[in-house]
Protein backbone atom coordinates (compact mmCIF):
# COMPACT_ATOMS: atom_id res chain seq x y z
CA UNK A 1 0.00 0.00 0.00
CA UNK A 2 3.08 2.39 0.74
CA UNK A 3 4.58 2.03 -2.33
CA UNK A 4 1.36 2.54 -4.46
CA UNK A 5 0.43 5.35 -2.57
CA UNK A 6 4.14 6.94 -3.14
CA UNK A 7 3.57 5.70 -6.79
CA UNK A 8 0.63 7.53 -7.35
CA UNK A 9 1.66 10.84 -5.63
CA UNK A 10 4.88 10.88 -7.97
CA UNK A 11 2.78 10.38 -11.29
CA UNK A 12 0.48 13.16 -9.70
CA UNK A 13 3.58 15.40 -8.91
CA UNK A 14 4.15 14.95 -12.97
CA UNK A 15 0.81 15.56 -13.49
CA UNK A 16 0.87 19.01 -11.77
CA UNK A 17 4.19 19.94 -13.81
CA UNK A 18 2.94 19.10 -16.99
CA UNK A 19 -0.52 21.17 -16.42
CA UNK A 20 1.81 24.17 -15.16
CA UNK A 21 3.90 23.89 -18.28
CA UNK A 22 1.36 23.92 -20.67
CA UNK A 23 -0.38 26.66 -19.17
CA UNK A 24 2.28 28.60 -18.72
CA UNK A 25 3.12 27.87 -22.83
CA UNK A 26 0.12 28.65 -24.08
CA UNK A 27 -0.52 31.56 -22.75
CA UNK A 28 2.54 33.17 -24.01
CA UNK A 29 0.26 33.32 -27.47
CA UNK A 30 -2.62 34.63 -26.17
CA UNK A 31 -1.69 38.19 -26.41
CA UNK A 32 0.47 40.76 -25.24
CA UNK A 33 0.04 41.51 -21.11
CA UNK A 34 1.64 45.13 -21.72
CA UNK A 35 -1.11 46.22 -24.17
CA UNK A 36 -3.85 45.56 -21.84
CA UNK A 37 -2.11 47.28 -18.90
CA UNK A 38 -1.17 50.24 -20.94
CA UNK A 39 -2.77 53.54 -22.68
CA UNK A 40 -2.06 54.29 -26.13
CA UNK A 41 -0.29 57.16 -25.11
CA UNK A 42 3.04 54.71 -23.38
CA UNK A 43 5.93 55.32 -24.92
CA UNK A 44 8.30 52.38 -26.17
CA UNK A 45 10.46 53.06 -23.66
CA UNK A 46 7.90 52.92 -20.99
CA UNK A 47 6.98 50.06 -22.10
CA UNK A 48 10.57 47.85 -22.50
CA UNK A 49 10.87 48.91 -18.74
CA UNK A 50 7.74 47.66 -17.71
CA UNK A 51 8.60 44.03 -19.38
CA UNK A 52 11.83 44.75 -17.41
CA UNK A 53 9.74 45.26 -14.52
CA UNK A 54 7.81 41.73 -15.30
CA UNK A 55 10.82 39.80 -16.14
CA UNK A 56 8.91 38.97 -19.10
CA UNK A 57 12.30 39.69 -21.25
CA UNK A 58 13.59 36.83 -19.93
CA UNK A 59 13.89 33.58 -21.80
CA UNK A 60 11.27 31.04 -21.43
CA UNK A 61 12.87 28.62 -19.16
CA UNK A 62 14.21 31.44 -16.41
CA UNK A 63 10.21 32.76 -16.18
CA UNK A 64 8.92 29.17 -15.52
CA UNK A 65 11.67 27.77 -13.27
CA UNK A 66 11.49 31.18 -11.93
CA UNK A 67 7.26 30.77 -11.67
CA UNK A 68 7.40 27.61 -9.82
CA UNK A 69 10.07 28.47 -7.63
CA UNK A 70 7.47 30.94 -6.43
CA UNK A 71 4.66 28.57 -6.67
CA UNK A 72 6.60 26.40 -4.50
CA UNK A 73 6.10 28.94 -1.96
CA UNK A 74 2.61 29.91 -2.45
CA UNK A 75 3.29 32.98 -4.24
CA UNK A 76 1.21 32.84 -7.45
CA UNK A 77 2.33 36.43 -8.29
CA UNK A 78 1.00 39.64 -8.98
CA UNK A 79 -1.98 39.72 -11.43
CA UNK A 80 -1.57 42.12 -14.06
CA UNK A 81 -4.76 43.60 -14.29
CA UNK A 82 -5.61 44.37 -10.88
CA UNK A 83 -2.44 44.39 -9.48
CA UNK A 84 -3.04 42.31 -6.34
CA UNK A 85 -1.91 39.27 -5.11
CA UNK A 86 -3.10 36.30 -7.34
CA UNK A 87 -4.07 34.21 -4.32
CA UNK A 88 -6.14 36.33 -2.63
CA UNK A 89 -8.08 36.98 -5.36
CA UNK A 90 -8.86 33.36 -5.92
CA UNK A 91 -9.74 32.69 -2.02
CA UNK A 92 -11.60 35.55 -2.09
CA UNK A 93 -13.92 34.39 -5.14
CA UNK A 94 -13.09 30.60 -4.54
CA UNK A 95 -16.51 30.19 -1.56
CA UNK A 96 -18.75 31.57 -4.83
CA UNK A 97 -17.48 28.64 -6.49
CA UNK A 98 -17.25 25.67 -4.20
CA UNK A 99 -20.78 26.71 -3.13
CA UNK A 100 -22.14 26.85 -6.23
CA UNK A 101 -20.37 22.87 -7.14
CA UNK A 102 -21.00 21.56 -4.16
CA UNK A 103 -25.20 22.84 -4.14
CA UNK A 104 -25.29 21.33 -7.89
CA UNK A 105 -23.49 18.47 -6.96
CA UNK A 106 -25.86 17.28 -4.50
CA UNK A 107 -28.76 17.93 -6.43
CA UNK A 108 -27.51 16.38 -9.07
CA UNK A 109 -26.66 12.93 -7.34
CA UNK A 110 -29.79 13.30 -4.90
CA UNK A 111 -32.24 13.61 -7.81
CA UNK A 112 -30.08 11.53 -10.55
CA UNK A 113 -29.50 8.20 -8.37
CA UNK A 114 -33.50 9.06 -7.44
CA UNK A 115 -34.64 8.81 -10.91
CA UNK A 116 -32.30 6.47 -11.99
CA UNK A 117 -33.69 3.71 -9.21
CA UNK A 118 -37.15 4.55 -10.70
CA UNK A 119 -36.32 4.41 -14.44
CA UNK A 120 -34.96 0.65 -13.77
CA UNK A 121 -37.73 -0.67 -11.28
CA UNK A 122 -40.35 0.76 -13.84
CA UNK A 123 -39.09 0.64 -17.06
CA UNK A 124 -42.01 -0.46 -18.43
CA UNK A 125 -43.87 2.80 -17.60
CA UNK A 126 -45.31 5.81 -18.65
CA UNK A 127 -43.76 8.18 -16.56
CA UNK A 128 -40.18 6.08 -16.88
CA UNK A 129 -40.21 6.38 -20.17
CA UNK A 130 -41.25 10.52 -20.09
CA UNK A 131 -38.50 10.55 -17.93
CA UNK A 132 -35.54 9.28 -19.83
CA UNK A 133 -37.04 11.07 -22.90
CA UNK A 134 -37.10 14.04 -21.32
CA UNK A 135 -33.44 13.38 -19.60
CA UNK A 136 -32.20 14.06 -23.46
CA UNK A 137 -32.49 17.70 -23.10
CA UNK A 138 -29.78 17.62 -20.43
CA UNK A 139 -27.51 15.76 -22.63
CA UNK A 140 -28.08 17.72 -25.61
CA UNK A 141 -28.32 21.21 -24.50
CA UNK A 142 -25.47 23.44 -23.90
CA UNK A 143 -24.88 24.94 -20.26
CA UNK A 144 -25.52 28.21 -21.22
CA UNK A 145 -28.83 27.75 -23.05
CA UNK A 146 -30.14 26.06 -20.16
CA UNK A 147 -29.38 28.91 -18.22
CA UNK A 148 -30.25 31.40 -20.74
CA UNK A 149 -34.04 29.29 -21.18
CA UNK A 150 -34.50 29.20 -17.25
CA UNK A 151 -33.58 32.82 -17.10
CA UNK A 152 -36.37 33.94 -19.67
CA UNK A 153 -39.04 31.64 -17.87
CA UNK A 154 -38.75 32.14 -14.32
CA UNK A 155 -36.76 35.67 -14.27
CA UNK A 156 -38.26 37.34 -17.10
CA UNK A 157 -41.75 35.46 -17.52
CA UNK A 158 -42.95 34.44 -14.21
CA UNK A 159 -40.27 36.95 -12.18
CA UNK A 160 -40.08 34.73 -8.97
CA UNK A 161 -36.52 34.00 -9.11
CA UNK A 162 -33.33 36.46 -9.61
CA UNK A 163 -31.45 36.28 -12.83
CA UNK A 164 -27.66 37.44 -11.61
CA UNK A 165 -25.75 37.63 -8.72
CA UNK A 166 -24.94 36.21 -5.02
CA UNK A 167 -27.58 37.88 -3.31
CA UNK A 168 -26.60 38.89 0.47
CA UNK A 169 -23.82 37.28 1.74
CA UNK A 170 -22.30 36.82 5.44
CA UNK A 171 -18.66 36.47 6.41
CA UNK A 172 -17.69 33.22 8.69
CA UNK A 173 -14.18 34.12 9.32
CA UNK A 174 -12.52 34.30 5.53
CA UNK A 175 -15.35 32.85 4.24
CA UNK A 176 -18.28 34.39 2.59
CA UNK A 177 -21.58 32.06 2.14
CA UNK A 178 -24.79 32.79 0.84
CA UNK A 179 -26.05 29.94 2.05
CA UNK A 180 -27.47 32.12 5.51
CA UNK A 181 -29.41 34.83 4.15
CA UNK A 182 -33.18 34.22 1.90
CA UNK A 183 -31.68 36.20 -0.88
CA UNK A 184 -28.29 33.98 -1.02
CA UNK A 185 -30.06 30.77 -0.98
CA UNK A 186 -32.65 31.84 -3.46
CA UNK A 187 -29.65 33.37 -5.79
CA UNK A 188 -28.58 29.85 -5.89
CA UNK A 189 -31.20 28.14 -7.68
CA UNK A 190 -31.23 28.92 -11.37
CA UNK A 191 -27.51 28.52 -11.11
CA UNK A 192 -27.41 25.52 -9.26
CA UNK A 193 -29.90 23.86 -11.89
CA UNK A 194 -27.88 24.94 -14.82
CA UNK A 195 -24.57 23.43 -13.55
CA UNK A 196 -26.27 20.46 -12.37
CA UNK A 197 -28.32 19.62 -15.32
CA UNK A 198 -26.28 17.62 -17.34
CA UNK A 199 -24.29 16.05 -14.20
CA UNK A 200 -27.81 14.91 -13.20
CA UNK A 201 -28.91 13.08 -16.20
CA UNK A 202 -25.20 11.50 -16.60
CA UNK A 203 -25.80 10.17 -13.10
CA UNK A 204 -29.30 8.91 -13.63
CA UNK A 205 -28.97 7.01 -16.71
CA UNK A 206 -25.41 5.29 -14.85
CA UNK A 207 -27.83 4.46 -12.12
CA UNK A 208 -30.08 2.72 -14.11
CA UNK A 209 -28.22 0.91 -16.23
CA UNK A 210 -26.01 -0.39 -13.57
CA UNK A 211 -29.28 -1.40 -11.76
CA UNK A 212 -30.39 -2.77 -14.40
CA UNK A 213 -27.11 -5.25 -14.62
CA UNK A 214 -27.48 -5.86 -10.98
CA UNK A 215 -30.70 -7.09 -11.08
CA UNK A 216 -29.99 -9.69 -13.05
CA UNK A 217 -27.13 -11.44 -11.90
CA UNK A 218 -27.35 -14.65 -9.27
CA UNK A 219 -26.97 -13.03 -6.16
CA UNK A 220 -30.35 -11.20 -6.43
CA UNK A 221 -32.20 -14.09 -7.80
CA UNK A 222 -30.82 -16.00 -4.67
CA UNK A 223 -32.23 -13.01 -2.55
CA UNK A 224 -35.65 -13.52 -4.43
CA UNK A 225 -35.94 -17.01 -3.77
CA UNK A 226 -35.05 -16.87 -0.25
CA UNK A 227 -38.44 -15.20 -0.15
CA UNK A 228 -36.78 -11.32 0.41
CA UNK A 229 -39.31 -8.43 -0.25
CA UNK A 230 -39.04 -6.39 -3.00
CA UNK A 231 -38.16 -3.27 -0.97
CA UNK A 232 -35.09 -5.72 0.44
CA UNK A 233 -34.08 -6.76 -2.47
CA UNK A 234 -33.89 -3.53 -4.60
CA UNK A 235 -32.41 -1.23 -2.10
CA UNK A 236 -30.91 -3.55 0.25
CA UNK A 237 -28.89 -5.37 -2.08
CA UNK A 238 -29.54 -3.68 -6.17
CA UNK A 239 -28.44 -0.16 -5.39
CA UNK A 240 -26.37 -0.82 -2.49
CA UNK A 241 -24.11 -2.56 -5.30
CA UNK A 242 -25.14 -0.28 -8.15
CA UNK A 243 -24.17 2.93 -6.20
CA UNK A 244 -20.26 1.38 -5.94
CA UNK A 245 -19.25 2.46 -9.55
CA UNK A 246 -21.49 5.74 -9.02
CA UNK A 247 -19.93 7.33 -6.39
CA UNK A 248 -16.68 6.71 -7.84
CA UNK A 249 -18.13 8.87 -11.28
CA UNK A 250 -19.90 11.29 -8.80
CA UNK A 251 -16.70 12.17 -7.01
CA UNK A 252 -14.81 12.64 -10.80
CA UNK A 253 -18.01 14.65 -11.55
CA UNK A 254 -17.48 16.82 -9.13
CA UNK A 255 -14.35 18.65 -10.72
CA UNK A 256 -15.91 18.48 -14.07
CA UNK A 257 -18.54 20.96 -12.37
CA UNK A 258 -16.26 23.16 -10.44
CA UNK A 259 -14.03 23.23 -14.47
CA UNK A 260 -16.94 23.96 -16.63
CA UNK A 261 -18.62 26.04 -13.65
CA UNK A 262 -16.87 29.01 -16.03
CA UNK A 263 -20.40 29.03 -18.36
CA UNK A 264 -23.17 29.39 -15.77
CA UNK A 265 -20.77 31.66 -13.43
CA UNK A 266 -20.64 33.66 -17.13
CA UNK A 267 -24.26 33.25 -17.82
CA UNK A 268 -26.04 34.73 -14.26
CA UNK A 269 -22.92 37.01 -13.62
CA UNK A 270 -21.81 34.59 -10.54
CA UNK A 271 -19.00 36.21 -8.45
CA UNK A 272 -16.59 33.02 -8.64
CA UNK A 273 -13.53 31.57 -9.81
CA UNK A 274 -14.36 31.19 -13.21
CA UNK A 275 -15.54 34.58 -13.96
CA UNK A 276 -12.26 35.63 -12.80
CA UNK A 277 -10.46 33.64 -14.93
CA UNK A 278 -12.67 34.80 -18.24
CA UNK A 279 -12.01 38.73 -17.54
CA UNK A 280 -8.39 37.20 -17.17
CA UNK A 281 -8.43 36.28 -20.84
CA UNK A 282 -9.59 38.96 -21.47
CA UNK A 283 -6.87 41.22 -20.24
CA UNK A 284 -4.33 38.74 -20.75
CA UNK A 285 -3.51 38.46 -17.07
CA UNK A 286 -1.52 35.66 -16.88
CA UNK A 287 -0.58 35.00 -13.27
CA UNK A 288 -4.45 34.32 -12.78
CA UNK A 289 -4.83 32.11 -15.78
CA UNK A 290 -1.69 29.74 -14.96
CA UNK A 291 -3.28 29.84 -11.58
CA UNK A 292 -6.71 29.02 -12.50
CA UNK A 293 -6.07 26.07 -14.65
CA UNK A 294 -3.29 24.80 -11.67
CA UNK A 295 -6.04 24.47 -9.62
CA UNK A 296 -8.57 23.18 -11.37
CA UNK A 297 -5.61 20.18 -12.10
CA UNK A 298 -5.06 20.21 -8.68
CA UNK A 299 -9.05 19.29 -7.81
CA UNK A 300 -8.74 16.56 -10.45
CA UNK A 301 -5.42 14.96 -9.41
CA UNK A 302 -6.50 15.12 -5.86
CA UNK A 303 -9.73 13.47 -6.75
CA UNK A 304 -8.45 10.75 -8.92
CA UNK A 305 -5.80 10.11 -6.15
CA UNK A 306 -8.63 9.70 -3.48
CA UNK A 307 -10.41 7.78 -5.55
CA UNK A 308 -7.45 5.46 -6.85
CA UNK A 309 -6.26 4.65 -3.38
CA UNK A 310 -9.75 3.77 -2.29
CA UNK A 311 -10.00 1.34 -4.82
CA UNK A 312 -6.79 -0.17 -3.67
CA UNK A 313 -7.79 -0.51 -0.31
CA UNK A 314 -11.27 -2.29 -1.27
CA UNK A 315 -10.46 -4.13 -4.56
CA UNK A 316 -8.45 -7.14 -3.54
CA UNK A 317 -7.78 -7.95 -6.74
CA UNK A 318 -5.33 -4.59 -6.91
CA UNK A 319 -3.40 -5.89 -3.82
CA UNK A 320 -2.90 -9.76 -5.55
CA UNK A 321 -1.66 -8.18 -8.82
CA UNK A 322 0.71 -6.01 -6.75
CA UNK A 323 2.12 -8.70 -5.38
CA UNK A 324 2.30 -10.85 -7.94
CA UNK A 325 3.76 -8.46 -10.43
CA UNK A 326 6.92 -7.89 -7.26
CA UNK A 327 7.10 -12.20 -7.37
Amino acid sequence: MLAYTIRRLLQSLIVMLVVALVAFSLFRFVGDPISSMVGQETTLAEREAMRDALGLNQPFPVQFFSYMGRVLQGDFGISYRLQQPVMELILSRLPATLELALISGFFAFVIGVSFGVYTALNRRGWLANAIMTTSLIGVSLPTFLIGVLLIWVFAVEFQVLPSFGRGDTVDIGWWRTGLLTPSGRVSLILPAITLGLYQLTLIMRLVRAEMLEVLRTDYIKFARARGLSNRAVHFGHALKNTLVPVITITGLQFGSIIAFSIITETVFQWPGVGALFINSVRFVDVPVMAAYLMLIALVFVVINLIVDLLYYAVDPRLRVESGGAKH
